[in-house]
C-alpha cells in the first residue's frame, strides 16, 4: 500500500513514520509537510534516501499541490497528522489554527473523494472534550463525552473532527478518527513540557510552570500512540472515534520535580508563571473500546517512559540544541536545495 502522512516532519507524525516503516516494509511511505517552525527535515535524515519513502514539502492548504500529490502517488490511506498544535499559540493567532486545522483537512477530504481511497485517518486530541475537575478521579473521557472545547486549538480540531464526520456521512467517505492524551518521547518540539524542562534542565535556565502546576495530563509514550494508530487505520471499524490514552495521570509541578531529580539539579530553577487562559484543569482517557476492538493497551508506564525520554534528549542534544538556536530550518534547503 501506498501511505500518504501528513505532518510527518513533526512529533508525532516523524514517530509514526519511523514505526511503519519498520513494522510494515512493503508499504510504501509519502510524507507531505509545510516545514513550518514545528516541522523539522532532519528529524527523518535517516529515511530520507529509503527506496520506498518520498518527502513533499508543500502545504496541505494548497488545493493545486494537494491535488498533484494524489495525481501522482494515489494513496491507499490517509493519516492526517499535519496542524497547528500549541495551545498558547493559537491564543495569540486564532486565524492560522482555524485555516490549518479545518481548510486544510477539507482539502485533504476532497483529495481523498476525487481520488480514492480505502481509509482516511484524522489525528485528533482528547483537547476536544475540554477538561474533568480534579476532585473527580472517577471520571475519564469516552468516545462519547460531548465536544466542551476550551481553546481555538482545540476548537479548531473539534470543528475539523465534525467535518470528517461529515463527510463520511454525506459522502460515504471512508474515515477514522482518534483522540489522544498527552504525548511525550524522542522527536519532540522543544516548546513542549517534558523536552522545554529537559533542555532548561540542562541549561541551569529557570523551570516556567504555569499556575501551581497543578493541571494533570493523562501522558501517552508516542511509540503507544503510533501502534494504536497503526491499529485503527488497518483494522478500525469506518466511521468510528477512537480514544487513545496512557492511564498515566501526573500533575504538571510533579512531572517538572521528577526531571529534576533525574537530571540531579535543583527545585529551585523552579519559577511559578501567569496561568494559561482558559487553561484545563484535568486528561483522562478511557481507552476502553480500542482496547475491546482492537486489542491495544498502552505498553510504556511513565516511570520507564520518561527515563527513555531524558535519555534520547541527553544522546541527542544536537538535534533539539539546533531547534532552540533556529539553525535546524536550513536543513531543508541543504537537502534538497540543488535537487
Amino acid at each position: 500500500m501506498t501511505i500518504l502522512v501528513t505532518g510527518g516532519a513533526g512529533f508525532i507524525g516523524s514517530n509514526f513514520i519511523f514505526y511503519e516503516l519498520e513494522k510494515h516494509p512493503e508499504d510504501r511511505i509519502v510524507c507531505l509537510d509545510k516545514l513550518t517552525y514545528a516541522g523539522n527535515l532532519s528529524t527523518l535524515k535517516n529515511v530520507l534516501d529509503a527506496p520506498n519513502f518520498r518527502f513533499v514539502k508543500a502545504d496541505i492548504c494548497d488545493r493545486a499541490a494537494v491535488y498533484q500529490l494524489f495525481e501522482e502517488e494515489h494513496p491507499d490511506i490517509v493519516v492526517h497528522f499535519a496542524a497547528e498544535s500549541h495551545v498558547d499559540r493559537s491564543i495569540e493567532n486564532p486565524g492560522v489554527f482555524l485555516e490549518t486545522n479545518i481548510m486544510g483537512t477539507a482539502v485533504l477530504m476532497d483529495a481523498c473523494r476525487g481520488y480514492g481511497i480505502k481509509r482516511y485517518h484524522q489525528v485528533s486530541t482528547d483537547e476536544v472534550y475540554g477538561d474533568l475537575p480534579l476532585d473527580r478521579p472517577d471520571l475519564f473521557f469516552t468516545e462519547e463525552t460531548p465536544i466542551h472545547t476550551s481553546s481555538p486549538y482545540s476548537s479548531s480540531k473539534a470543528a475539523a473532527d465534525l467535518l470528517v464526520q461529515a463527510y463520511h456521512r454525506t459522502y460515504g467517505l471512508p474515515v477514522s478518527i482518534s483522540r489522544c492524551s498527552n504525548n511525550y518521547g524522542p522527536y519532540q518540539f522543544p516548546e513542549k513540557l517534558i523536552p522545554l524542562m529537559i533542555a532548561n534542565c540542562l541549561a541551569d535556565k529557570p523551570l516556567p510552570v504555569y499556575g501551581e502546576g497543578i493541571n494533570v495530563r493523562d501522558w501517552l509514550y508516542v511509540e503507544d500512540h503510533c501502534k494504536a494508530i497503526d491499529l485503527i487505520m488497518r483494522k478500525g471499524r469506518v466511521g468510528e472515534v477512537y480514544n487513545i490514552g496512557g492511564h498515566n495521570e501526573m500533575r504538571n509541578i510533579d512531572i517538572v520535580k521528577l526531571i529534576i531529580k533525574e537530571l540531579g539539579k535543583s527545585e529551585d530553577l523552579i519559577t511559578f508563571v501567569k496561568d494559561r487562559k482558559g487553561h484545563d484543569m484535568r486528561y483522562a482517557i478511557d481507552p476502553a473500546k480500542i482496547h475491546a476492538e482492537l486489542g491495544w493497551l498502552p505498553e510504556t508506564m511513565f516511570a520507564e517512559g520518561i527515563k527513555k525520554t531524558i535519555r534520547w534528549y541527553l544522546d541527542n542534544k544536537e538535534w533539539w540544541e539546533t531547534i532552540i538556536s533556529g539553525e535546524y530550518q536550513k536543513y531543508y534547503q541543504e537537502m534538497y536545495g540543488n535537487r
